[in-house]
């Protein structure tokens, strides 16, 4: 199984970039979007079932143009789980999974911290999340988690850690969250592989921050210890250029 994880920062913007020809070039079997930016009702799906995407689920932010995630498959899942049943976080279409024979599949938005407001918000959604997960797992312990964290988990994953310090996405509450989400049983899938520095997976528009390579890893698939032996390999996709984020990809056997 190939999956891949893309925060697309608006899905109607990334298609008129060339989305869908690179979709189908790439070929993944299950894809996890964030940050899609609208309702289905906006979208030709036509446009994901002709290139082999026959089951499609969306899940948006009541908020329009706002948020929202999404997977495309090539295959049928056995079952598909809208948002947490935690409100405030399906409020602002978060969370969808899809559960297939021997693993499910979520794609998962967290949110910024772009200030204070917003960074407790984060916060709170961040220690809600660790307590939805952690049950989740008793009834699928084969999950993977993928998507936007909005997090450089360590020093490698920014390329300015001592100048970023104190800007949320690096502070040290939110480090410190993702390594202790990882050790209650998940794998950081690009390190299990990768442990060179300069792999990153958001830049920013400002600066030439990607044509310098100034960037930060925010993206991850997560994956569930159960699953080791199965993983074959994760990899980021930089070369995409359809969003300020790259995809990243996992293979299972």
């Amino acid at each position: 199984m190939k999956i891949v994880s893309y925060n697309v920062n608006g899905i109607r913007a990334a298609i008129n970039k060339g989305f869908i020809d690179w979709l189908k070039a790439v070929n993944p079997d299950v894809v996890c979007l964030q940050e899609i930016k609208a309702m289905e009702e906006q979208l030709d799906l036509n446009l994901f079932e002709d290139v082999g995407y026959s089951y499609n689920y969306w899940y948006s932010a009541q908020k329009k143009g706002y948020s929202g995630v999404a997977i495309l498959s090539k295959i049928k899942p056995n079952n598909v789980v809208y948002g947490t049943g935690i409100d405030y976080m399906d409020f602002e279409g978060r969370n969808i999974r899809a559960d297939y024979d021997g693993v499910s599949v979520m794609s998962m938005y967290l949110p910024s911290g772009t200030n204070m407001d917003r960074l407790d918000f984060k916060l709170k959604y961040m220690a809600d999340f660790q307590e939805y997960v952690t049950k989740l797992k008793e009834e699928h312990p084969n999950l993977i988690i993928l998507g936007d964290y909005n997090i450089c988990h360590k020093a490698i994953d920014i390329h300015n850690p001592v100048g970023l310090k104190n800007t949320s996405g690096f502070l040290p509450v939110e480090r410190e969250w993702i390594g202790t989400f990882i050790n209650s049983g998940f794998i950081d899938s690009f390190r299990y592989f990768n442990d060179e520095p300069d792999n990153y997976t958001w830049w920013s528009y400002r600066a030439n921050a990607r044509n310098n390579n100034k960037g930060w890893r925010l993206d991850y698939a997560l994956v569930s210890e159960p699953l080791e032996e199965r993983l074959q390999r994760a990899v980021i996709l930089a070369e995409a250029r359809h969003s300020d984020h790259c995809p990243i990809l996992v293979e299972l056997s």
